[in-house]
C-alpha cells in the first residue's frame, strides 16, 4: 500500500556560489535563493494491488513525485508512506559502473534490492535470459546502447515480483520487441497482486494496466479517477493550454463526459444512424452506418474541420477520421449557419461497448484552434450478426484455402 500525505518538493535556485556558501556560514538564517516549488500538496493513496498511471506534460513533477517514493529523493514537505519491498525502474543505469560488465552490474543491482548472495546466484541465468544480451553479458557497460542498458536495467529491477514496481518513461526506449516483453511482465505482476505506479505519455498503455490514473500540472494534482476521464481531461488540457477553465466534465463516475473548446462552433447534435437512417443504439458486426453531425457556428470560419474518433469500452482509439484528411472540408462557413456533416462507414468492429467522440476546429489535429471536443457524444454496442464466430475488436475479412499434398 503507498500513502501519500501533503507531499511538497523544494528545490534552491541561488544567483551564485557564494550566496549558497553565505547561507551555510549563517547556520540558514540568511536565505538568498528563490524557492522553486515542482510538487505541492500532492495526497493520494493506492490500494495493495492497485495500477495507477502517473500523467502530465513535460515538467509536470512525474518523475520527482517517483523518485520520492522510490527513496532517491527526499520530500521536503509531507510524508510518504509504504508497505512493501519496492523496485524502482526510473533512469536507465542508475547505480550501474560503466567499466563493470553487465553481468557484474546485475549482480550489484539485486544487491541494492536487498537479495542475498544465494539468490542473486540462482536468479542470474534468468536475468540474462530475459535481457537477452548474449555474449555482452561479460562486456563492459560502456560499450552498450541505451537499449542495452535498458534491457538489463528492467531485468535486474523485475527479476523478482516485487510488492511495489515503480516505472517511469524509461521503458520508451528500445527495440518495440523488447517493450512488448517488458509490459508482459508488468502485466504478470500486476495480475499476481503487485502495486504498480506506472509513468507514460503512451495513452493506450495507461488505459490497458492501469485501474486509476492521476493527472499531475505544474506540481500539483489536478486530477485523478478513471483513466480514460483523465486522459480526455488531459486532452482537452492540452488543447486549451490558454484557458484551462473552458474545460467542462460531467457524468457519474465511470461515465464521465469531457467538452472543451473556444465556443466559436458547438456540436448541437451528434447521432448515430442506419442505412434507413434511423437512430441506433446497438449494430451488428460488420453493419453499415452513418454519424451525423450537425455543428452550430457562432464566428465565421474558413474551412472548419469536423472529425469523429470511436474508442472501445477502456477508452482506447480504435479509429478516427476528419474532413481534413479526407479533403472534404468547406471553404468557408458563416456566422449563424449550422453545418451537418455525415460520415458513413462500414462498422467492422468486433462485439462490445464503443463510445464517438467528436471535434470540430481548424486543420488536420483538434489541438491547434479547437471549437468543441465532445467526448463520448455517443455510446453504441455492436452485437454479433450472422457471421462465423471470432474474438478481437475488429472483423477482418478472410479467406480460407486448403491444399492437400502428399507428405516429403
Amino acid at each position: 500500500m503507498i500513502r501519500v500525505r501533503e507531499l511538497g518538493k523544494r528545490y534552491k535556485r541561488y544567483p551564485n556560489g557564494w550566496a549558497r556558501l553565505g547561507e551555510w556560514l549563517s547556520g540558514g538564517r540568511w536565505q538568498p535563493y528563490e524557492a522553486r516549488w515542482v510538487l505541492r500538496d500532492i495526497s493520494f493513496t493506492v490500494a495493495p494491488g492497485e495500477a495507477v498511471g502517473i500523467v502530465g506534460a513535460n515538467g509536470a513533477g512525474k518523475s520527482t513525485l517517483l523518485k520520492i517514493l522510490a527513496g532517491t529523493t527526499l520530500p521536503s514537505t509531507g510524508r510518504v508512506e509504504i508497505d512493501g519491498r519496492v523496485a524502482a525502474l526510473l533512469e536507465l543505469g542508475l547505480g550501474f559502473h560503466a567499466e563493470f560488465s553487465g553481468r557484474q552490474n546485475a549482480v550489484m543491482g539485486c544487491q541494492m534490492l536487498g537479495l542475498p548472495s544465494a539468490a542473486i546466484a540462482a536468479l542470474l541465468p534468468a536475468i540474462a535470459d530475459f535481457a537477452e544480451l548474449g555474449d555482452s553479458m561479460d562486456q563492459p557497460l560502456r560499450s552498450y546502447s541505451t537499449g542495452m542498458q535498458m534491457r538489463l536495467a528492467f531485468s535486474v529491477a523485475a527479476a523478482v515480483r516485487p510488492e511495489v514496481l515503480i516505472v517511469d518513461e524509461a521503458l520508451a526506449v528500445g527495440d518495440v520487441y523488447f517493450q512488448h516483453k517488458c509490459m508482459q511482465r508488468i502485466r504478470a505482476y500486476r495480475d499476481q497482486g503487485t502495486t504498480l505506479l506506472f509513468v507514460s505519455h503512451d495513452p493506450v498503455a495507461v488505459k490497458t494496466l492501469c485501474d486509476r490514473a492521476v493527472l499531475l500540472d505544474g506540481g500539483v494534482l489536478l486530477r485523478q479517477g478513471a483513466p480514460d476521464a483523465v486522459l480526455d481531461y488531459y486532452n482537452a488540457l492540452i488543447a486549451e493550454r490558454e484557458n484551462a477553465a473552458g474545460i467542462r466534465q460531467s457524468g457519474a463516475p465511470g461515465a464521465t463526459v469531457t467538452r472543451s473548446g473556444s465556443g466559436l462552433a458547438r456540436f448541437a447534435a451528434v447521432t448515430l444512424v442506419d442505412a434507413a437512417g434511423r437512430p441506433r443504439q446497438s449494430v451488428q458486426v460488420g453493419e453499415s452506418v452513418q454519424i451525423v453531425c450537425a455543428v452550430d457556428f457562432t464566428a465565421a470560419i474558413a474551412s472548419p474541420t469536423i472529425g469523429i474518433l470511436i474508442r472501445d469500452r477502456l477508452g482506447n482509439d480504435v479509429f478516427g477520421t476528419n474532413t481534413f484528411h479526407l479533403e472534404r472540408s468547406p471553404a468557408a462557413v458563416a456566422a449563424g449557419e449550422r453545418l451537418e456533416v455525415a460520415f458513413r462507414l462500414h462498422l467492422a468492429l468486433g462485439p462490445g461497448s464503443y463510445s464517438i467522440s467528436v471535434a470540430a476546429h481548424t486543420g488536420g489535429f483538434h489541438r491547434a484552434a479547437s471549437f468543441d471536443w465532445w467526448d463520448r457524444a455517443v455510446v453504441f454496442e455492436v452485437v454479433p450478426g450472422s457471421e462465423a464466430h471470432f474474438v478481437g475488436s475488429a472483423h477482418l475479412p478472410v479467406e480460407v484455402t486448403l491444399a492437400r499434398r502428399a507428405a516429403p
